[in-house]
């Protein structure tokens, strides 16, 4: 008699250089069902990605030696997709801009409250795409062609004329909130509880980051945009054909 699988928990990792807060999020994810690895600095982080498989990470932008920034910006430049909320005790916006340029999914500043951490942690984790039972038979592919690109929604994968082009959590869940819903005008309320799933925060310009790394991705001219218009008044809009 066969054993049944057991499903692994999701790993998180917390590289913080606070102590205290490290503790703190290891035991309150712990109790709630997470694993959970901690790192204090960027070479502690290194170690744990060189022999673990992790799910995401809570990233402290300020950092002793590699800053928060530069960590995204490495493990993005190196096409590791691992979801990342970074956690900021800077107030302005720039800094949560930056983060999301170089390919965080999410932020959040400090002083935070736990459970607002869990909710985008569960929110974040949400938008990967379910794997498929060992066995079971393949669902035919979700496949989006426009221009020179395949975006394989079943696959989470983007390629421009067969070469693949990396994409983080949210970037996927922002392009896949789009393509399924050609030529038809999304709001930012509407795209933020697609991809996000949930309310669109007034003065967030975060979804407008996320918009506009996709372009860079996509669009020629990231400045006259074909794919991904943008609709004055109401929001943006995918153009399968790239015409105006």
């Amino acid at each position: 008699m066969s054993t049944p699988a057991t499903t692994r928990a999701d790993r998180i990792v917390v590289v913080d250089d606070d102590a205290r807060i490290r503790d703190l999020l290891r035991r309150y994810l712990s109790q709630e069902g997470f694993d959970v690895l901690l790192a204090e600095d960027a070479k502690a982080l290194n170690r744990v990605l060189t022999r673990e498989t992790v799910d995401l990470i809570v990233l402290d932008l300020m950092l002793p030696g590699e800053d928060g920034l530069s960590i995204c910006r490495r493990l993005r430049a190196a096409n590791d997709s691992t979801p990342i909320i970074m956690l900021t005790a800077k107030v302005e916006d720039v800094d949560r801009i930056v983060g999301l340029e170089v390919g965080a999914d999410d932020y959040l500043s400090k002083p935070f409250n736990p459970r607002e951490l869990l909710a985008r942690i569960h929110a974040v984790l949400r938008r990967r795409p379910a794997p498929e039972a060992p066995g079971a038979p393949s669902k035919e592919a979700q496949v989006v062609n426009f221009g020179p690109f395949e975006f394989d929604l079943s696959l989470r994968r983007l390629s421009k004329n067969g070469e693949q082009i990396a994409l983080t959590t949210g970037e996927f869940s922002m392009l896949k909130a789009l393509v399924r819903h050609p030529r038809q005008p999304l709001s930012r309320d509407k795209l933020a509880q697609l991809a996000r799933g949930r309310e669109f925060e007034p003065f967030d310009r975060s979804l407008d980051v996320q918009i506009s790394r996709l372009r860079k991705m996509l669009e020629p001219d990231p400045a006259q945009p074909r794919y991904i218009q943008t609709v004055w008044g109401v929001g943006y809009v995918f153009v399968p054909d790239g015409a105006n």
